[in-house]
């Protein structure tokens, strides 16, 4: 049997899916396949793949698009690994990431039946690494989270504290993938923890405190996507939820500051200090605020700067008026 198969999702980035298909290609395991589902992509992605003449690199392709949750099914359907490992078609694996995880697992008992790793975000420029040097620097303020096993990981993933990232950096036994019903196809956002949660009804979590994926910051749905996501996630989930808020976990507050920094991002500061009124914020979320802050007010900054136009405009209509 195939040891590994790697599912890479694609719609449309022909750019940068050679870097993640070579960055799984390189990987120091041995017996993998590569299984791209080209998600009714209309630019050159077609062309990509043609150029692959590697056995182990499978193509399927869906005649409409049909999203990423529904593409990562496809390749779970048709993976012959023991295990299967997810990559967004805009990531790259540092090329020990297979093997480092493997290793993990292989010291553990059959209840463990998946492992997950760090990732880090290219931020390129000043601002980026100034960013995330800042995050750094106030997360050493913040508790640090349970990272491993079943029923104690459940609070960290609801509340947001661990971000596994399943997307990218998980590697789980294929008969588990499958188990758990693969990635829920209505959610918009919030997937990856959802499905990790589905996961952990089956066993426990290991974690390799390494970054081994590099990522690439691509955007987000918009804001109202975002609410309607976590209203259906939070739903699904109230039970567990309400017991992991009884024993202090901050679950519905994160996603308070989850919905906030989203409708900063779009300039529409009011809804998002809505939000944040209902979050706790810890110091390792400032940077982010600040950045989303930031970008809705570069978003907006015509806007702005025409609201304060009119306002000045009536300032000194009203003072003319009263100098009369």
């Amino acid at each position: 049997m195939t040891r590994v198969s790697v599912i890479i999702p694609t719609y449309n980035r022909a750019a940068t899916l050679p870097g993640a298909i070579d960055s799984a290609l390189e990987q120091t395991v041995d017996d993998i396949e590569v299984i791209v589902v080209d998600d009714g992509s209309t630019d050159d992605t077609e062309a990509v793949l043609a150029a692959y003449e590697d056995p182990r690199v499978r193509p399927v392709v869906h005649a409409t698009n049909r999203g990423a949750n529904v593409a990562r099914n496809t390749g779970l359907e048709h993976a012959r690994g023991e295990y299967v490992a997810f990559l967004d078609s805009d990531d790259e694996w540092h090329p020990e990431k297979l093997e480092r995880q493997l290793a993990v697992l292989e010291d553990r008992s059959s209840d463990w039946v998946g492992v997950y790793c760090d990732s880090a975000y290219d931020l390129c420029g000043a601002s980026g690494r100034l960013r995330s040097a800042a995050a750094a620097v106030l997360a050493r303020w913040d508790d640090e989270p349970t990272r491993e096993g079943n029923e104690n990981l459940i609070g960290e993933l609801l509340a947001d504290n661990v971000q596994p990232g399943a997307g990218s950096t998980l590697l789980v036994r294929t008969a588990v993938a499958r188990a758990a019903g693969g990635f829920d196809p209505d959610l918009d956002r919030f997937q990856d923890p959802e499905f990790c949660l589905r996961v952990l009804e089956h066993g426990k979590l290991a974690y390799v405190d390494e970054v081994l994926v590099r990522r690439t910051e691509t955007g987000h749905p918009p804001a109202a996507v975002v609410a309607n996501a976590s209203e259906q996630y939070r739903s699904a989930y109230e039970a567990e939820i309400d017991r992991f808020e009884d024993e202090g976990y901050d679950i519905r507050s994160s996603h308070e500051l989850v919905l906030a920094k989203r409708y900063f991002a779009e300039g529409r500061f009011l809804r998002g200090a809505w939000h944040v009124r209902a979050a706790t914020v810890s110091p390792r979320a400032y940077p982010g605020i600040c950045w989303t802050v930031g970008t809705g007010v570069r978003r907006r900054s015509q806007q702005i700067a025409a609201a304060l136009a009119v306002l000045l405009v009536a300032i000194a209509l009203r003072r003319r008026v009263r100098s009369r």
